[in-house]
């Protein structure tokens, strides 16, 4: 009989439906039933597919209630595999948006490891699990206090500092005095950095009763991933950078990216049908991921949810970026197009709040924006000389590369967020939320000028779930939001 690898992963949920993501032992059939006395119902079904000796399912239910609550179980060839026997935790459910009570909204970036991978001495350099402990909360109130939705901003794993645990995995099926030594070199390593991240029990509970919204950010794949044009030469001349961003991008697209589609954009995306329609989709998967990394335009990984009343906008603020000096910018020219037609779109749908989601803040503290801002203008202007060159430097060293080192990008996402604000796209929503994280640090920041918007703006940052916050970056966020700075 197949066993359960990992999940239930609750992920894709609206008003009518909701996907479900596993993956199994071994090929099988996975269904996903309702029902607790008698003949169970069933919600949704589907085939597993192979991905070099991985086996997944991603099952759609559609014809859900609207505001309704539906406890679910999963089977594999018809043997119940979750809830698990001795489960002491609420049944797992779909809850669809579409209801009268507020909508709420839990998120949150970095999460280093789950506490099972960390040995005791690493465990001295990191506070208790915020994610973990925050499942183990939940698990204990009633489910009507239990969060609609769950927004993950990036690092859901961290392929460039890896644990003890991990280390010794990676030795013993490669030589790591080889590049890049301890840190993931491809696919099948990616796969066993997600079994070890999400195959904590309390994790595995709470991912499979709150719907899940995703995106990366650069611990995903490389530290300070498509910084700089100068950054992307270096890499690209490793011979060890193909197989990293393959099993990188490749494992986000199935452990994450496809749980972010909705049934209908399934249906219509040919890389699900092509990859999941294979006999071992690991070619197709490579080669979507390769073409990902040279072409960002090949594929989006930003998405939207549309939650009732509340939309969630998730941003790619890593991978399409445009990075020549002279065309810099966080997003190309398309990608952004996109971005601002959606949030007109929320406007003229009558949203009452719209939620951006990005892993790297938009607003940040008034002294360190300026420094980004600053550092930018250096590279541009002295590209190719000293001046430029020690920028560029800088740039790298301290991660400088927000989307206040992207000026035009920054003032762009700031005029259509003003622009909703004013009600130039339908009814001015009542709150426009920045959702981010990345710095290790949280925070409320607040759009006060111009004058004349009407909704609320809001940058929300929070971070990390499960990271230390190193003395260094603690003092410069003080300084950052100290009045002179501010002033």
């Amino acid at each position: 009989m197949p066993s359960l690898v990992l999940g239930p992963l609750l992920r894709h949920v609206d008003k009518v439906s909701a996907t479900i993501w596993v993956e199994t032992e071994a090929a099988c059939r996975v269904s996903v039933t309702t029902g607790e006395h008698g003949e169970p119902a069933l919600l949704g079904q589907a085939t597993t597919f192979h991905v070099r000796g991985h086996h997944y399912a991603l099952v759609v239910v559609e014809g859900l209630e609207p505001g309704s609550l539906t406890p679910y179980d999963v089977r594999l060839d018809d043997a119940v595999v979750w809830p698990e026997a001795d489960s002491t935790r609420p049944p797992s459910r779909i809850r669809t948006a579409g209801g009268s009570e507020a909508f709420s909204v839990v998120f949150g970036s970095c999460r280093y490891a789950t506490p099972l991978a960390i040995t005791n001495e690493e465990q001295e350099d990191f506070p208790p699990d915020a994610l973990d402990s925050y499942s183990i909360k939940i698990a204990a109130l009633p489910q009507e206090q239990w969060p609609d939705a769950l927004v993950l901003l990036g690092d859901q794993v961290y392929a460039d500092e890896t644990t003890e645990t991990t280390k010794k995995y990676l030795a013993a099926h490669r030589d790591l005095d080889k590049p890049p030594h301890d840190q993931l070199a491809n696919f099948e390593e990616f796969t066993y950095i997600y079994h070890q991240s999400w195959s904590d029990p309390n994790i595995r509970w709470l991912l499979s009763t709150i719907p899940s919204s995703m995106i990366f950010d650069d611990h995903d794949v490389i530290d300070d991933w498509n910084t700089s044009s100068d950054w992307r030469r270096k890499i690209n001349a490793t011979d060890w950078w193909a197989d990293r961003i393959a099993g990188a991008l490749g494992s986000y697209w199935l452990y994450q990216h496809i749980g972010n589609l909705s049934p209908e954009e399934l249906r219509e995306d040919p890389n699900v049908a092509l990859i999941t329609g294979a006999q071992d989709g690991y070619d197709d998967l490579r080669e979507l991921a390769l073409e990902a990394d040279r072409n960002p335009s090949s594929i989006r990984w930003s998405y939207r949810r549309k939650w009732h009343t509340v939309r969630l906008l998730m941003i790619d603020s890593r991978a399409a970026r445009s990075l020549e000096e002279g065309d810099r910018a966080m997003l190309d020219e398309e990608e952004f197009s996109w971005v601002e037609q959606m949030l007109i779109d929320a406007g003229n749908d009558g949203i009452e709040h719209v939620l951006v989601g990005s892993s790297l803040p938009w607003l940040m503290p008034p002294a360190i924006h300026d420094l980004e801002g600053w550092n930018a203008e250096l590279v541009r202007r002295f590209q190719g000389r000293r001046i430029g060159r020690w920028a560029e430097k800088i740039r790298q060293a301290g991660d400088l590369e927000h989307w206040a080192a992207f000026p035009n990008s920054f003032d762009r996402l700031g005029a259509v967020l003003e622009s909703l604000a004013r009600g130039e796209h339908g009814k001015a929503p009542t709150s426009l939320l920045v959702l981010s994280g990345d710095v290790h640090h949280a925070y409320v920041a607040e759009i006060v000028e111009p004058k004349g918007i009407t909704s609320r703006i809001y940058q929300l940052t929070c971070s990390p779930v499960h990271n230390e916050v190193p003395h260094p970056m603690v003092q410069t966020f003080k300084i950052g939001w100290s009045k002179p700075a501010v002033a």
